[in-house]
């Protein structure tokens, strides 16, 4: 007894995994992952084409973060329509990524390079904040002892660079990490050769990101993770006049628990700021001159703490959280000689407080899960103050304070009817708030112009689906999902008149320009099915997804144009096909991607025609750590539409782009 007293005790094992608390799926809803093998899978590297193999997710512009606007990148999911704002929340290790003012995802910001996995969910849980249309949850990459250092170096098309860096350490109690990248490029001319004029030319890049990472045990199996991060990204759209510029700084620490009950405490930080110009071109594109010039500070910050446990089959969850973000555009307008005459400062503030809770259960076969949340919310410290620079006021509005409670909620079921077959079905409402951005911001695009409106309503979801998982061996799975939902005081971007002329809210509209302002509609309608698959046979490996969405426009009184039309910008079908070898040295690989026709505006009066366009990569191993790749977008070089100004000139998205490099982990 005595020797066996004297026998040192067995080392305890810590495991850090820098993630929040574990979660289950979502019952009656399809999860789709995406490994690092399917993130490296993308031939550019970059968030927003890797989000691209999700199909029914899209953004408000066929173009990529290298030369679309900023403003255009809201992320939608089953033909609910969009603009600037998002209406799928997008999360990087639990901090909400949407930008405080716009509700734009920054994609320059969010590195794949350093992303471990990605998960998508359809459909509003009922539980995540602003995750009206689904939710997209990134976790980063931790640090490996065995690879403790991954680089790579590329160079492409059109004086292109590619630089991507993780770096870290690991210890037997925590680990840190390093990332970074930067890209720069001199652009393609975005104007189609045939619509071209004097004025257009090739549209420059350059982004930089880095973040660091510190994750810590605390003791017991309590973890500490630390980030911090900024980035800043310059652009424009190919003429004189289209400078864009967008930079910012996040902070976090969250503390995660995993005992018999896991629970996690978050508290975040995040300061953006947009520059951006506008510039009208003249009818021969011969000449462009400034209309607008904004510069737009915000900041969001917010907390969320959560606990959840299971007990045999019964499981539960249950948290608080908040969220404050504030915002101001500042402008000079109706610019005489290449000067403004006028300023504008238009903004406000939004905070939004909730409680959730929901619970499941299994038994014999079948799955349950119950959820919901309340919301207090709130819009204040709105204002719009315009002035001409010689002193006089023209302006001076203050918006009422508006506040109120908004309940959303979710069930759903599942049946396991076989070993390989599974049936679901799930019914949620959800809810988003309508940004900042849509409340006091103006905006143009070439010659039309779209005014705030300080008055909008949130949006309000319901929403209905169900499905089928086949699973018939571990390497291969098929997932059939049918839903229709309906969006009330959907917001969209209205047309109200044509240019010539001045309109509030935006000022002069030339000719060929049309005026809009963002209003609630009365609804969108959206029913369709999804697909997804894969197999997995040796080296080979094959997935693909597909998204059919049946979407219409239901509006009246000054929306009544828009009754039955298609929402803006949201194709009838997509689909992705990747296939892929991978050897012991080697790999091969290529994705085809179709987008159907689409409309360009919220009247259908354009359309940007089907895109069908393929991508390869290719890697070869060299000496015992070092990798040479070649990767192509657009292969074929298809001219993909991705814009259409009111004046019938056409933007195409990125063509054919070669890139070459080294890869050393």
């Amino acid at each position: 007894m005595a020797a066996a007293a004297l026998q040192p005790a067995e080392p305890t094992t810590i495991v850090v995994t820098g993630r929040g608390i574990e979660t289950d799926d979502v019952v009656g809803s399809t999860s789709v992952t995406l490994d690092r093998s399917a993130i490296e899978r993308s031939a550019s590297g970059r968030m927003e084409d890797v989000l691209r193999d999700i199909a029914g997710l899209t953004s408000f512009r066929r173009s990529d973060s290298r030369s679309a606007h900023p403003t255009s990148q809201g992320l939608t999911l089953r033909g609910l329509g969009g603009n600037a704002a998002s209406r799928v929340a997008l999360s990087l290790d639990g901090v909400p990524q949407a930008d405080p003012f716009g509700g734009w995802i920054a994609f320059a910001a969010i590195d794949p390079h350093a992303v471990d996995r990605i998960r998508v969910t359809r459909g509003a849980s009922g539980i995540e904040p602003g995750a009206l249309a689904g939710e997209i949850a990134v976790d980063s990459r931790a640090a490996e002892k065995d690879h403790p250092l991954d680089a790579s170096l590329s160079l492409g098309s059109r004086e292109s660079v590619d630089a991507r860096l993780l770096t870290g350490a690991s210890w037997s109690d925590g680990f840190a990490t390093l990332s970074g990248s930067f890209s720069r490029g001199d652009g393609f001319v975005p104007v189609v050769e045939e619509d071209r004029g004097p004025v257009d030319r090739a549209a420059p890049f350059r982004q930089l990101s880095g973040r660091g990472r510190l994750v810590q045990a605390l003791g017991g199996s309590t973890e500490a993770q630390v980030n911090v991060a900024g980035y800043g990204d310059r652009r424009d759209r190919g003429f004189f006049g289209s400078d864009n510029r967008q930079w910012g700084f996040d902070a976090s620490l969250r503390l995660v628990g995993r005992g018999k009950i896991g629970w996690s405490a978050l508290g975040y930080w995040q300061d953006r700021t947009f520059d951006s110009l506008f510039a009208a071109v003249n009818d021969d594109r011969s000449a462009a001159s400034i209309v607008l010039d904004q510069h737009v500070p915000a900041r969001g910050w917010g907390a969320r703490i959560e606990a959840n446990s299971k007990l045999g089959r019964l499981g539960w969850r249950a948290g608080a959280d908040a969220r404050r973000v504030r915002g101001t555009t500042f402008e000079d307008f109706r610019f005489v000689d290449g000067e403004p005459t006028r300023q504008r400062e238009a903004g406000g503030a939004a905070t939004t407080l909730g409680i959730f809770a929901g619970t499941s259960i299994e038994a014999s076969g079948w799955s349950f899960d119950l959820g919901g949340r309340v919301d207090r919310w709130h819009i204040g410290r709105g204002l719009l103050l315009e002035t001409d620079l010689s002193g006089a006021p023209l302006t001076d509005q203050r918006f009422s304070r508006r506040k109120g409670w908004k309940a959303s909620g979710r069930v759903g079921v599942r049946r396991q009817v076989s070993r390989t077959v599974g049936l679901r079905a799930a019914a949620y409402t959800g809810w988003r708030l309508p940004t900042l951005n849509e409340l006091y911001r103006p905006f143009r695009v070439g010659p039309d112009a779209t005014a705030a409106n300080a008055g909008l309503a949130p949006e309000r979801l319901r929403g209905a689906e169900g499905g089928m998982d086949w699973r018939p061996a571990s390497n291969a799975r098929l997932s059939v999902t049918a839903f229709a939902n309906r969006l009330d005081n959907a917001i969209a971007n209205v047309t109200l008149g044509e240019g010539p002329g001045v309109f509030p809210g935006v000022g002069f509209v030339a000719a060929g320009g049309s005026y809009r302002q963002r209003q609630n509609v009365d609804a969108i309608r959206a029913r369709g099915i999804e697909v997804d698959g894969g197999l997995k046979r040796g080296p080979w490996s094959a997935t693909f997804t597909y998204a059919l969405s049946d979407a219409r426009v239901e509006a009246g009184g000054e929306a009544s144009p828009l009754n039955g039309h298609r929402p803006a910008q949201i194709p009838r079908h997509q689909a992705s096909v990747s296939l892929d070898w991978t050897g012991g040295i080697a790999g091969i690989g290529a994705t085809a991607r179709f987008t159907s026709a689409q409309n360009e505006d919220d009247l259908g009066e354009d359309r940007l025609p089907a895109a069908l366009t393929f991508d390869a990569r290719s890697r070869l191993a060299v000496l015992k750590r070092g990798e040479i790749e070649l990767r192509v977008e657009n292969l074929f070089d298809r001219r993909v539409i991705a814009a259409i100004s009111g004046d019938d000139i056409r933007e195409r998205a990125l063509p054919r782009t070669v890139w070459i490099g080294v890869r050393f982990r």
